[in-house]
C-alpha cells in the first residue's frame, strides 16, 4: 500500500484518539475551578465535594490526554519529514510556544493543585485550578494557530514558496490568523458542551439510582446550563466557519454539499442518497437558499459548485484533482450537525426540567440522559474529520499537496508496523480511560470523601 495513504491514516488514528480527550479536558477544567472557586467563597462543604469529584474525572482524563497527545508531534518527522522541511520554519513557533509557556504552566499548577489540598493557602490554591484552565486553552490556542495556518497560510514571505522552504516575515500576522480563532472559540466552546453534558449525563445516572440526589440535583443543573449555552455557542461558531469557510476554501464548502455546479441562490441539502457524483441521484431533501445563508449571512449571494473551483484550481496549480473524499466531507458534516441539534434539544429539556421544579416525570427520563455523553463527541470527531478532509488534496492550503510531504525514505511496511502499534495502544489507553471514568463515576463522591486528590491514600480506598 502507498506509505503516504498509510501515514496519512496514522496521523488521522492517532489524532481522533487524542482529540477523544481533549475537548473533555479543556471544557471540565472550567467546571471544576467554578467548584472550587464556591468552595473558596462559601467554605460549604457541598463545594468541596463536588470539586473533588468532579476534579478526580477530570485528571483520569488530562492523564490520558498527555499521553496520547505527546506522540502527535513526533510523527513530523517520522512520518511527514518533508511537510516539516517546508512549514517548520513557521509551524515550528507556536508549538514551541505551546509546549515552553502553556504546557509548562498548566502541568506545573495541576501539580500545586492536585497535592495543595490542605497543605497550600487556600487562595493559592484555588488560583492554581484557574492557572490550570488557562494552561490549558492555552495550549491548544497555539496549536490552533498551526492548524489555521494549514488552513490558511499567512505571515510568510511569498517568494520563499519556490525554495521549498517557508520563510516566516509575519509573526503577527500568524498569531492573529481569522482562521486559527474561529477554531479556538469553536473548540473551546465544543469542550465545554462536551464537558456540560459528561456531568449532564453522569449526573442523572446517579439521579435515576436516587443516590446522592442533592448532590447531583446541583450538578444536573450545572451541567444542562453549561451545555445548552456553550452547544449554541458552537452553533454560531460553526456558522462563522462556514462563512470563512466560502472566502478562503471553496472547493471544501462545495464538496460539504455536493454541489457540483454554481447555484444561487444555493440550496442546502438535508440528505442526498446517491453517489454524491449529481449524475446518479437516486433521493434527495434540499432547502432551498439555506446554503446561501449559511455562507453569506444572507439569501441570495452565489456559492461556486466544484465544477467551477476544479477548472479554477488547474488553471491556477496546474493539473490535478482538487476534489476531496466527498463522500466523508459530505456525511461528516451531517453526522456533526445531527449530533449537534439532538445536543440542543437534550439540554433544552433538561433545563425545563430545572426552572419546572422537577416534576414528577424526571426520574423517568434521567436513566436515559446518560447515553447524551456520547454526543458531543460525535460532533467533535466528525467536526475535526470534515476539517482535514476538506482540506485535501492539500496539506497547506494552496502551497503545498499532502503527497508531496511524505518522508521518502519511511517505507510502507514501516508506517503499517507503527499503525497498528498505535492503534492497538492508544486502543487499550481509550478502553481503560472510559473504564476509569465509568468506575470512578459509578461510585459517587463517597468514594472522593475517602481521601483527598494526589493521596495514595485515596486509590488504595478504591481497589
Amino acid at each position: 500500500m502507498d506509505p503516504v495513504i498509510l501515514a496519512r491514516l496514522q496521523f488521522a488514528a492517532t489524532t481522533v484518539y487524542h482529540f477523544f480527550f481533549v475537548p473533555l479536558t479543556l471544557g471540565l477544567v472550567w467546571i471544576v475551578a467554578i467548584l472550587h472557586t464556591q468552595y473558596y467563597r462559601t467554605g460549604e462543604e457541598k463545594f468541596k465535594r463536588l470539586t473533588k469529584f468532579w476534579g478526580k474525572l477530570f485528571l483520569i482524563n488530562f492523564a490520558m490526554g498527555v499521553v496520547t497527545g505527546i506522540v502527535q508531534e513526533f510523527q513530523f518527522g517520522m512520518n511527514w519529514s518533508e511537510y516539516s522541511r517546508f512549514v517548520g520554519d513557521i509551524f515550528g513557533a507556536p508549538l514551541a510556544i505551546e509546549a515552553l509557556m502553556a504546557f509548562f504552566m498548566e502541568s506545573t499548577f495541576l501539580g500545586i493543585w492536585i497535592f495543595g489540598w490542605e497543605r497550600a493557602p487556600k487562595g493559592l490554591h484555588v488560583t492554581s485550578i484557574w492557572l490550570v484552565a488557562l494552561g490549558s486553552n492555552l495550549s491548544a490556542l497555539w496549536i490552533l494557530l498551526a492548524n489555521g495556518f494549514m488552513q490558511h497560510p499567512v505571515g510568510f514571505d511569498p517568494a520563499s514558496v519556490e525554495t521549498g522552504r517557508l520563510i516566516l516575515n509575519d509573526f503577527f500576522a500568524l498569531i492573529t490568523n481569522p482562521k486559527g480563532w474561529i477554531f479556538f472559540w469553536h473548540t473551546i466552546a465544543s469542550g465545554l458542551a462536551t464537558a456540560g453534558f459528561f456531568v449532564l449525563g453522569i449526573s442523572a445516572w446517579h439521579l435515576a439510582r436516587k443516590k446522592d440526589v442533592e448532590f447531583f440535583k446541583y450538578s444536573f443543573q450545572l451541567g444542562a446550563i453549561v451545555a445548552m449555552v456553550f452547544t449554541i455557542l458552537v452553533g454560531i461558531g460553526g456558522h462563522e466557519q462556514g462563512s470563512y469557510v466560502m472566502e478562503t476554501q471553496p472547493m471544501k464548502m462545495a464538496s460539504i454539499e455536493a454541489l457540483w455546479e454554481t447555484e444561487q441562490p444555493a440550496s442546502f441539502s438535508i440528505i442526498t442518497i446517491g453517489d454524491l457524483s449529481g449524475k446518479n441521484l437516486v433521493w434527495e431533501i434540499r432547502i432551498p437558499q439555506m446554503l446561501s445563508l449559511i455562507a453569506c449571512n444572507n439569501l441570495i449571494c452565489e456559492v461556486r459548485g466544484v465544477n467551477d473551483v476544479q477548472a479554477e484550481y488547474v488553471a491556477k496549480y496546474g493539473p490535478g484533482d482538487y476534489v476531496p473524499l466527498m463522500v466523508v466531507t459530505y456525511w461528516a458534516f451531517r453526522f456533526m450537525f445531527g449530533a449537534s441539534l439532538i445536543m440542543v434539544a437534550v439540554a433544552a429539556y433538561a433545563l425545563y426540567l430545572v426552572v419546572k421544579g422537577w416534576p414528577k416525570k424526571w426520574i423517568r427520563w434521567m436513566k436515559w440522559v446518560p447515553w447524551a455523553i456520547a454526543l458531543p463527541y460525535i460532533a467533535n470527531s466528525s467536526g475535526w474529520i470534515l476539517t482535514e478532509m476538506g482540506r485535501q488534496p492539500w496539506i497547506v492550503q494552496g502551497l503545498f499537496k499532502t503527497n508531496q510531504a511524505n518522508s521518502p525514505n519511511v517505507t510502507s511496511g514501516m508506517v503499517l508496523t507503527t499503525l497498528i502499534g498505535f492503534v492497538v495502544i492508544y486502543a487499550v489507553l481509550m478502553v481503560a480511560d472510559v473504564y476509569l471514568l465509568s468506575r470512578f463515576a459509578k461510585a459517587g463522591p463517597d468514594a472522593t470523601d475517602k481521601g483527598v486528590i494526589g493521596d495514595p491514600a485515596l486509590l488504595g480506598a478504591q481497589n
